[in-house]
């Protein structure tokens, strides 16, 4: 085996630290899900990047298996397989129902029409090294989404302007596995292996840049995001609070504090007309219109 000969001893030592940081990456979610399983709901977290790196995983070992030489790579890939099937199932049971079918859309459409595709065609239409070839291209294209599902991430950091929807640990486990990935394939010659660890590389410095840009910053929830399902939405109706994603809980009902006299006089009913044209006060000064004390009470507040 390529990977394995004592002929190319730094490829397997590579391969050996690849499989260990690879490994190491595949955990790295375990603090997101021991959250969703403690708090049983998702937090607005997505599904997507999970889905593809386990299709990614299924497509690797299917190369690995074509190819013959590459124990490394099937060692690596068979893990991530079992612990990305853990992380869907997980996200299933706690999910909303909108994002359940939005996930099992995603998981019939990409992990069985798609790879069941393309295992079809390779077998049919191709034989011996052009399989390989058509296969790795294949591989490469799907590798290199793997480090692109994330970026649906970003987007919900820049929108909350919060990063506990992407963990630092995560972003430089996936920036270091892709520069030694990126050695362990061109020490074997492999490039099917080396080219979608350059752009993995670039997009986890991407991600580790966003992080101390909005580390510090004041989260910022969308409304429409304030609970993702009817019961979320129920306890912020009963008790007036509502969950900023990081575990930050504002009350609304101190957002709107005001003496009781002030809100009495918010709440006042519409005078009728004739009261609005009383004359002017023994005291020689105008009353300003109650709509305009109220409004300028509100202001206040």
């Amino acid at each position: 085996m390529a990977g394995l000969s004592l002929q190319h001893p730094m490829a397997f030592a590579f391969g050996l630290l690849g499989n260990i940081i690879s490994f190491m990456t595949y955990l790295a979610p375990l603090p997101t899900f021991y959250r969703i399983y403690k708090s049983k709901s998702t937090q607005g977290f997505q599904s997507v990047p999970y889905v593809v790196a386990l299709f990614s995983a299924m497509l690797w070992i299917y190369y690995a298996l074509l190819k013959s030489n590459e124990f490394l790579l099937i060692t690596i890939n068979s893990a991530g397989c079992v612990i990305e099937t853990i992380y869907i199932v997980m996200y299933l049971v706690y999910a909303p129902k909108k994002a359940k079918l939005f996930t099992a859309k995603i998981l019939l459409l990409l992990n069985v029409g798609v790879f069941g595709l393309i295992l079809l065609l390779t077998l049919l239409l191709s034989a011996g090294q052009h399989r390989v070839v058509v296969l790795g291209w294949v591989c490469v294209a799907f590798s290199v989404s793997v480090f692109v599902a994330p970026l649906s991430i970003i987007r919900q950091v820049v929108r909350t302007r919060s990063v506990e929807f992407m963990p630092f640990s995560l972003s430089l486990s996936l920036t270091v596995s892709a520069v030694v990935w990126f050695l362990y394939g061109l020490l074997i010659k492999d490039k099917y292996v080396a080219l979608p660890n350059v752009l993995g590389f670039s997009f986890g410095v991407v991600q580790m840049g966003l992080y101390p840009l909005y580390r510090n910053a004041t989260p910022r929830v969308p409304a429409k995001e304030v609970a993702d399902d009817d019961a979320k939405e129920a306890a912020a109706a009963a008790d007036g609070t509502f969950e900023v994603p990081g575990e930050h809980v504002v009350t609304t009902a101190k957002l709107t504090a005001a003496p009781p006299a002030v809100v009495e006089l918010i709440k006042a009913p519409q005078p009728p007309e004739e009261a609005k044209a009383k004359p002017p006060a023994e005291n020689g000064t105008a009353a300003a219109p109650a709509n305009v004390q109220r409004n300028a009470v509100a202001d206040q507040v």
